[in-house]
């Protein structure tokens, strides 16, 4: 047998090994006797689930009303809409935990299998193939933030960019240079942090092959390049705008340093790179007592314990000391390109406490937009992998093995120091006795890869691909499985989020569901408020049907927030925040919200110390806590037959609302023309909630006087309305809402939801504002004067234009 033949069979059988590996070490979840919690559970079952309902439903689940008052979740990347997910979400409408789980995990199996045949291309050794495999999907935060799962999502899509983009420049190949650019526009749809040093990893990648290859290389690389582009352009062009679109929308458009700079990695925490559970993050019997504990900089870092674990394994941590810098093989030229990567990747990860994030957060595009630096550690897991992968390469191919007890000295003497001064960190934190026994248990695992080190090195002509593979996969494996399995932060009761599942029993949502259930027709649809009830619970109504007026999101529409107070969740009552314009239940927001049910687990009195008796009643009792009606709700649909300017910005600051009937005026920020009551009309109507769909509303009307039809839902300008099956205008109403302006008679109503359409209009919006301004700096006299007395007290705004005549403004 050639020696291809034998690489081939040696990289089948490590496939082999990796998936079995895989299985071994993702069976708790995948037999469902654990489940990924927290974010896994609380945004993204959530997510997946309201997708699989709207298509098995024959909805689109581009926009939701179950959070926040409603929001596009064709722009919200978390969503999961453009991601793998949506094929789950097609094959089954009532995801279980464990199928959410199995997709989660199989990116991690989708990822080392890339990696496996970045290492085969190469030509380098199956068993280092296998362990880098082994270490991109169970080591550092691809095992410890799982949960995070569009993070892990993006950091699959690199290792199968990386393959083929590396695929790409080797062969010169168009074809793969497409794949290699739909690959990475994978990657970066679900735009986080992980993707973006992605994808500044690819282009380091590609400028270290110029660098290599010259002038030819560079020529060559040219065709397939443009391939990559066109595909990637492609793949996110329209799905970015969206996002961008509504990020600038959001509470969150930007990061400013010192926010990013809370979400950096604790030096200290590298140490948990080769004593695994130093602090006792994955320990129940011990208090987590690291960086981000209450006695560690409580108030300068925002991270979750299971942020800091940057474990990789004792045999590759071991392979980067000895051989990797004790012989200087990390600046070999096949793998310097990585180590270099590596190290700045370690530097980005540390945030404010080295000045390299400082530098890459004002001149690297993208770094504002995010808040943690430390979600670096994904991509140090990646490359970590791939380094260790090659020092075990050159270990078990170089021409003339040298004897391996230098550079296992080498180790002993630097592990020591390392464990040494984590002794001295617990010390000086008081936690002595919780630090040794993790020191005694990672000086076991060194002992035993050293052991292997010395095997592969003395024996290696006699064990061969396959001995070599197994003695890999299971060393590694049961030592990821040990220190980087399933823990607190990783695998819980799936019982503890029964509230997530559409069957649940839990008889707070049965009360819900009952007490905001209408007859058909019925211009009611009540809002609820979930107020603390726990963790997994802000997201429920996207799965049982009901609108929460907040929501687990880190993205939200600024406008709905700063008027109702939002927060990216609602765990507890103590985050609930009340504004200006929302002081309290008993507002005319909470009104006009059609907030109508507050489900609260503590008395609702110490929550809003400003209500008096009376103002909400006590509705039910459960095991959850209380819910309570406000009787003073209004309909989500209504018809009111007057109008009156306000100043809605005004409005949010100061709190104050015009003393107006909201039966008989609706406030609005701008003339609707005429044809209707300025001023306070008892003018009557029906309205009949005909349709009511995630992004189509149908509304009938009849009314003996022309006026409005007001739909509390929040304004947004993607939004579309047609009277009689014609385009009108939608105008911004009562701070927040939508109405359109109707005659009298009998007429329909219909909103739609149409993403492109709006996103297209407020992009040329956004182009052409600068320059209509610029024009008028032009025209305007140089030398008159603006005083305080040329200004009009109280300006009207004009009518706006029809929408067949030019695209909304309204978004600014």
């Amino acid at each position: 047998m050639d020696h291809a033949s034998t690489k081939g069979a040696g990289y089948r059988l490590a496939a082999v090994l990796f998936l079995c590996a895989w299985v071994a070490l993702c069976w708790p979840w995948l037999s469902g006797a654990v489940t990924i919690p927290f974010d896994a559970k609380a945004h993204f079952q959530a997510q997946i689930q309201f997708l699989a309902q709207a298509l098995h439903s024959g909805q689109s689940p581009f926009w939701t009303h179950n959070v926040f008052g409603g929001s596009p979740q064709i722009a919200d990347p978390q969503s999961l809409i453009f991601s793998p997910a949506i094929l789950l979400a097609l094959i089954n409408p009532s995801p279980s935990f464990r199928a959410v789980d199995a997709y989660v995990l199989a990116h991690l199996l989708v990822g080392g299998l890339a990696l496996l045949m970045f290492f085969r291309d190469r030509g380098w050794h199956p068993a280092a193939g296998l362990l880098a495999a082994l270490v991109f999907a169970f080591g550092a935060s691809a095992a410890w933030r799982v949960q995070h799962v569009g993070q892990i999502s993006s950091l699959a899509f690199f290792a199968l960019s990386l393959w083929l983009t590396a695929r790409m420049l080797q062969r010169s190949s168009l074809l793969y240079g497409f794949l290699a650019g739909l690959a990475s526009g994978m990657m970066v749809l679900d735009p986080d942090q992980v993707a973006l040093l992605g994808a500044y990893v690819l282009v380091g990648m590609v400028v270290s092959y110029w660098i290599a290859e010259g002038k030819a290389g560079f020529r060559a690389s040219l065709a397939p390049i443009a391939a990559a582009s066109i595909a990637g352009i492609a793949t996110i062009a329209v799905p970015l705008l969206w996002t961008w679109l509504f990020a600038e929308a959001t509470t969150r458009p930007a990061v400013d340093f010192v926010e990013a700079g809370r979400g950096s990695l604790h030096p200290a925490s590298l140490l948990t790179a080769f004593i695994g559970d130093l602090f006792g993050a994955s320990d129940p019997a011990v208090d987590f007592w690291g960086p981000y504990s209450p006695q560690w900089d409580a108030k300068e870092l925002f991270l979750s314990q299971n942020m800091g674990q940057v474990y990789v394994g004792a045999l590759p941590f071991l392979l980067l000391i000895a051989p990797g810098l004790s012989r200087g093989w990390l600046w070999d030229r096949a793998i310097r390109p990585f180590t270099i990567l590596f190290v700045l990747m370690v530097l980005f990860s540390l945030g404010r406490y080295t000045p390299f994030f400082h530098l890459a957060y004002e001149y690297l595009p993208g770094v504002k937009a995010f808040r943690r630096p430390a979600d670096a550690t994904f991509l140090i897991g990646a490359l970590g992998a791939v380094l260790s992968g090659y020092l075990l390469h050159r270990l078990l191919t170089e021409e003339k093995a040298k004897a391996p007890w230098r550079d296992l000295g080498i180790v002993a003497l630097v592990l020591a120091a390392l464990i040494a001064g984590a002794l001295l960190v617990a010390q000086r934190e008081g936690h002595l006795g919780d630090a040794w026994w993790p020191s005694a248990i990672a000086g076991l695992w060194f002992a035993l890869a050293g052991g292997i080190v010395l095997a592969l090195t003395r024996w290696r002509a006699a064990i061969g691909p396959l001995a070599a593979s197994l003695i890999v996969t299971a060393a590694v494996g049961a030592d990821l499985a040990f220190n980087n399995g399933p823990n607190e932060s990783t695998a819980l009761a799936p019982e503890l989020y029964d509230v997530l599942r559409p069957e649940t029993q839990n008889e707070t949502v049965a009360v819900l569901k009952r007490l905001t259930a209408q007859p058909a027709d019925s211009p009611r649809r009540d809002r609820v408020e979930l107020l603390g009830l726990g963790f997994e619970w802000p997201n429920a109504g996207m799965i049982h049907g009901f609108d929460h007026t907040l929501g687990y999101n880190p993205l939200r529409l600024a406008d709905f927030s700063d008027a109702v107070g939002t927060r990216d969740s609602i765990a507890g009552p103590d985050q609930r925040v009340f504004t200006p314009l929302f002081p309290s239940y008993r507002c005319r927001l909470a009104d006009f919200l059609g907030l109508r049910y507050i489900a609260s687990r503590v008395p609702i009195g110490q929550v809003d110390r400003t209500l008096r008796p009376g103002d909400l009643k006590l509705a039910a009792y459960t095991k959850d806590g209380f819910i309570y009606e406000n009787p003073r709700a209004l309909p989500r649909v209504q018809f009111v037959g007057g109008w009156q300017l306000a100043d809605f910005e005004g409005m949010k600051t100061a709190g104050k609302w015009p003393d107006a009937d909201p039966l008989q005026v609706v406030l609005l920020d701008s003339e609707p023309g005429e044809g209707v009551t300025e001023g306070p009309s008892r003018a009557q109507g029906e309205v009949k909630l005909k349709r009511y769909g995630n992004t189509e509303v149908e509304i009938e009307v009849e009314s003996a006087q022309a006026g409005f039809v007001v739909l509390n839902d929040i304004w947004h300008p993607w939004w579309r309305a047609e009277l009689d099956g014609t385009e009108v205008e939608i105008l911004k109403a009562n701070v927040l809402f939508r109405a359109v302006k109707v005659p009298a008679g009998k007429h329909k109503v219909r909103f739609v939801f149409r993403p492109l359409e709006g996103a297209i209009a407020e992009l040329r919006d956004r182009v052409s504002e600068p320059q209509e301004e610029s024009a008028v700096a032009e025209q305007a006299p140089e030398t008159v004067p603006v005083t305080p007395a040329a200004l009009p007290v109280a300006p009207r705004k004009p009518a706006r234009p029809s929408p067949d005549l030019t695209a909304s403004s309204s978004a600014h």
